[in-house]
């Protein structure tokens, strides 16, 4: 079966997708995809529209799709966070496809979780990296109307406010960057599932404090108090966190101008450290030679910009071409199979995980992550990116 699907997934990529980072789609002329030019019959922005072969987003969609249904899901360890958020993407993808057939092979999957022999995949701590599973089953009662399945991601974004601050925020906050992926997702998707304000309240809150404890003046986020370094992947949870919040939050709330100031603030940092490759690097402002592009942070950056471009929040003319180059970059790091390249590994804060204290010896840690491929902390953001310009 794995064998069939890599022959499908090559033949997808002929003709328009390289297998390197050297080998990019040019974002102009060439043979374009019938996905493009129907993007263009519609009117969207011209510079989401009239991709390459292989390059649109339904295509490489349904390619990392295709992996992730191609791998199987373990019922003997609790599942990571990076595979429920590649679900996730998964889901919102064949959705917008639409492809009837791989979303219900999506849904039908979560299947084995419900049973007794599947309660020990399910992430169980009281941690934000353990509740975010709940975005999975949320999603795919977005899809079904099923109740079982919003019972199951309501309990998760409700049990993480069982405890709360003095100023109401989840006690699970530990005021690190990542964290905004995390809890806003899932209170936001709980928001989708249920209109039940309550959860949008719970995201802003807690959006608009990280942005006062972790901010700077460049508009980027340390990845957390005692590791001040701007790290790529830490600041992608947040401007895709960000995002999310902001897709579904009124304009009238009161934590409104406060997310956006935030976000656009961040947007306009993150603009300034672009490559002329359309990729982000490892450590976001670093000018050092042993510096990286690295794709799962450029794949959240360009999630956040598409849709702030998407929703009027961007200038279309400034970040549209921005989006659109990085898009085309990250096509040349998936490979014939639909595996990412060159993603992070998982990272813990330099302070506490051998990092050191000291700036240079943080930049080391970081800079010095192992580089890997087909991690689902790759394939996730480029599936939201998809989404988002199918949107």
């Amino acid at each position: 079966m794995r064998h069939l699907r890599r022959l499908l997934l090559a033949a997808l990529a002929l003709g328009g997708c390289g297998t390197g980072a050297t080998n990019t789609i040019p974002g102009a002329g060439g043979t374009m995809s019938n996905a493009g030019t129907a993007e263009t019959a519609t009117g969207r922005d011209p510079n989401f529209a009239n991709w390459p072969t292989g390059s649109s987003p339904q295509e490489i969609g349904r390619r990392l799709v295709m992996n992730y249904l191609d791998r199987p899901l373990s019922l003997t360890a609790q599942m990571h966070y990076a595979e429920a958020c590649t679900w996730y993407g998964a889901l919102t993808t064949t959705k917008l496809i639409p492809e009837a057939t791989l979303d219900a092979n999506l849904i039908a999957r979560f299947a084995p979780l419900l049973t007794t022999a599947g309660a020990s995949a399910i992430p169980s701590r009281a941690h934000v990296d353990d509740r975010i599973f709940g975005i999975v089953p949320l999603e795919i009662y977005l899809h079904n109307n099923s109740p079982q399945h919003l019972t199951f991601g309501k309990k998760l974004a409700d049990d993480q406010w069982m405890t709360t601050t003095a100023d109401g925020i989840t006690t699970e906050a530990r005021y690190w960057v990542d964290d905004m992926y995390m809890i806003p997702s899932l209170q936001v998707q709980t928001y989708r599932a249920t209109r039940d304000t309550k959860y949008l309240d719970r995201a802003a809150i807690t959006a608009a404090a990280y942005i006062t404890r972790l901010q700077q003046p460049n508009g980027l986020f340390f990845h957390t108090a005692t590791s001040p370094r701007f790290w790529g992947r830490g600041n992608g949870w947040f401007a895709a966190g960000f995002s999310e919040l902001l897709r579904e939050l009124p304009s009238n709330h009161p934590q409104r101008a406060a997310v956006m100031a935030g976000y656009t603030k961040m947007m306009a940092g993150l603009l300034q450290h672009q490559a002329a490759s359309g990729m982000w690097n490892q450590l976001v402002d670093n000018t050092s030679a042993q510096n990286w592009p690295e794709t799962s942070s450029t794949a959240m950056f360009t999630f956040a910009f598409v849709t702030g471009v998407k929703n009027g929040w961007l200038p279309a003319a400034t970040y549209g071409p921005a989006a659109r180059k990085a898009w085309l970059a990250l096509i040349g790091y998936i490979d014939t199979n639909g595996d990412v390249r060159e993603v992070c590994a998982g990272t813990g804060e330099a302070a506490t995980s051998g990092g050191g204290t000291t700036e240079a010896s943080q930049n080391a840690y970081y800079l010095a992550r192992p580089r890997i491929g087909g991690d689902f902390h790759g394939q996730a953001p480029i599936l939201w990116t998809a989404s988002a310009l199918m949107r």
